[in-house]
């Protein structure tokens, strides 16, 4: 089994924040991607989540965790609209569940291009 290969615990873990919603997993080589409807909104890989978040959220996060943009893949440049979540984030379910609905509200604003 390969390292980059999403832990089930991440998976499980978003699963119960979004309960009840309109949530769909797709396999993405070796991430998993999350979606509210069709709208995707998260990456799992490994021990990480990459959420999609407005680029303030996302700057707020990097500069109080010292975190960084998510890097879908090693080598490839970061998206700029995924901040991997630091884990003090992910250890605290609740804390989580508040940046997850965060990020599922933002998804649904956008509009497809």
């Amino acid at each position: 089994m390969s390292t980059t290969t999403y832990r089930p615990i991440r998976y499980e873990q978003i699963m119960q924040a979004t309960e009840g919603m309109d949530i769909r997993a797709r396999r993405k080589l070796d991430s998993m991607c999350i979606y509210i409807g069709d709208k995707m909104f998260a990456y799992l890989a490994g021990d990480d989540i990459g959420l999609k978040l407005p680029q303030n959220d996302i700057l707020e996060i990097i500069e109080k965790y010292n975190a960084e943009h998510y890097t879908a893949n090693p080598g490839s440049s970061p998206l700029k609209e995924y901040v991997k979540l630091p884990k003090e984030i992910l250890d605290d379910f609740e804390y989580f569940i508040e940046w997850v609905n965060k990020s599922i509200t933002y998804t649904q604003s956008i509009h497809h291009h």
